[in-house]
């Protein structure tokens, strides 16, 4: 982990016209602050603001002499408030019905006004993350110069509300929710392209059950170590909330008035967040904004193609950074 700070928002009015406080904490990789251009990168459902260094999640494509290069940029990165990466018990959130997306966005550009922090050379964001960057360029049209959305979508669809939904019967009802959840959750980010090709019926037999079996059950055990039930509940149901304020009109608007240079990148296989939608939402922007590019990554291994495929979208990126 790199130095971990933080940011309190006080007296935050949230959805129920009460009003709250927020600690923001976050992570500065490369350059000095307002020494160099900077890119805030918005963490996934279980990921958080270690986003470079030797345990980077995203090491691949934020370090020195990477695309993001830390010799170049400085780089922010957010904890979505509640996702416990600080372990600190006061900071978990347990009404996490009145989170969204665009409440999370609007609590980021709180925090980087904060910091002396007004304009963004770039947002970039995957899954999750990817769509509280939307958020972000939403609320600040002209604040940032590429907007970068991986593997996400602008408003969530019937079926990503469908799972989160599973998701939330699971970590309510089972008796091992977050491994179980997490089980779960591995078969949406992937393919049965996948699977098949990294596991081909293998057994593990001094386990007695088939690799497939253990991978998952890996899975739900490494989570379960590192993550309560709160910060997963709340993770999770800020998947529905994506876009739920969005309508034509206001897509229609930010479009006529956003300078924002935006690049989407989908992934071919991607069962959470389709790539036919994510370019839907392009087609209806292109019609009112000329700087809106969409590219794709192909890939069998559906969703977490964005963290697997790093050559591809390294390649994609390489004209921005």
């Amino acid at each position: 982990m790199n130095s971990l700070k933080e940011i309190t928002l006080t007296n935050y009015v949230i959805p129920n016209a009460k009003t709250q406080d927020f600690t923001l904490t976050y992570q500065v990789f490369g350059q000095p602050l307002h020494t160099a251009p900077i890119v805030v990168i918005n963490h996934a459902l279980t990921g958080n603001s270690d986003v470079s260094g030797e345990n980077g999640w995203w090491k691949s494509l934020v370090g020195t002499n990477q695309v993001i290069d830390l010799k170049r940029y400085t780089v922010i990165a957010f904890d979505i408030p509640g996702n416990g990466y600080n372990q600190n018990p006061s900071h978990l959130i347990t009404d996490y019905k009145i989170i969204t997306t665009q409440l999370i966005a609007d609590l980021f550009w709180k925090g980087l006004q904060t910091i002396g922090v007004d304009n963004l050379y770039a947002v970039v964001g995957g899954s999750l993350g990817g769509s509280i960057a939307w958020e972000m360029a939403l609320q600040k049209p002209n604040a940032i110069q590429h907007l970068i959305p991986i593997a996400t979508s602008i408003r969530a669809s019937d079926w990503l509300i469908g799972n989160a939904l599973v998701q939330d019967s699971i970590l309510t009802n089972s008796t091992n929710p977050i491994e179980d959840a997490r089980m779960h959750a591995m078969l949406l980010y992937r393919t049965p392209a996948s699977l098949q090709l990294k596991f081909n019926n293998q057994i593990k037999e001094q386990e007695e059950q088939y690799a497939i079996e253990s991978w998952l059950k890996y899975h739900g055990k490494t989570l379960n170590n590192r993550f309560t039930l709160s910060s997963y509940k709340l993770m999770n149901h800020l998947l529905k909330t994506i876009g739920h304020h969005l309508t034509e009109e206001t897509l229609e608007q930010f479009a006529k008035q956003s300078s924002t240079n935006i690049l989407s990148i989908a992934v071919d296989s991607d069962y959470m967040f389709t790539s036919t939608e994510q370019k839907q939402i392009v087609e209806r922007i292109k019609k009112h904004k000329k700087n809106i590019a969409f590219k794709e990554i192909q890939s069998i291994h559906g969703h977490d193609a964005f963290l697997i495929e790093y050559e591809q979208l390294n390649h994609l990126l390489t004209d921005i950074f």
